[in-house]
């Protein structure tokens, strides 16, 4: 595997070496002892998650879990294709408000580890795309927290066109980046 911190160093691009012959291919998808290498401690993960997005130009996000169900994902597209962003809200961090940003698709096989202390969402860019993501705690409706995906502060390329977003009820609803005071 080959781990690429992003502009934000404690986001880490995630691809693996990948071995094809007349058959397929194979690939390791996580390795615990590589990973947690990387990222400098021992993560453990609890809960995975799967979303299927029916269309092309869904967004989901900027979510994020507060303390005491913080969580770190390690995200990754096993169908289709997304942007994937994340946005650092740990208050004391030279990057605060910042976004990073990385294509994940079924065909490059990437991830991407976004800790906790950070926004996450994603843009879907074809239609009929699954993602699937590891989280290092359970997820907490009163934990449950998010930031407009459009805010114009946080000048995200979702690498979609804006007027064509599908988003959930809560993602219209969310505040805006002035108006969330972090709680990390």
């Amino acid at each position: 595997m080959k781990f690429t911190p992003l502009a934000i160093a404690d986001v880490i691009k995630i691809t693996p070496r990948i071995f094809k012959d007349d058959r397929g291919d194979f690939m390791e998808t996580f390795k615990s002892q590589a990973f947690n290498n990387v990222v400098g401690k021992d993560i453990t993960f609890v809960q995975d998650n799967q979303s299927l997005s029916l269309k092309a130009n869904t967004v989901r996000g900027l979510h994020f879990q507060s303390p005491p169900f913080a969580q770190g994902k390690l995200v990754r597209c096993i169908q289709g294709a997304i942007m994937d962003v994340a946005v650092d809200i740990r208050k004391n961090s030279a990057t605060f408000g910042q976004a990073v940003s990385a294509k994940l698709t079924a065909e490059n096989n990437d991830q991407l580890w976004v800790p906790e202390g950070f926004l996450h969402g994603f843009a879907t860019l074809m239609d009929k795309t699954i993602v699937q993501y590891k989280c290092t705690n359970y997820y907490s409706s009163d934990c449950d927290g998010n930031v407009i995906w459009d805010d114009a502060d946080l000048n995200v390329d979702w690498g979609i066109d804006a007027e064509k977003a599908v988003l959930s009820a809560k993602d219209t609803k969310a505040p805006k980046f002035a108006d969330f005071l972090s709680p990390f």
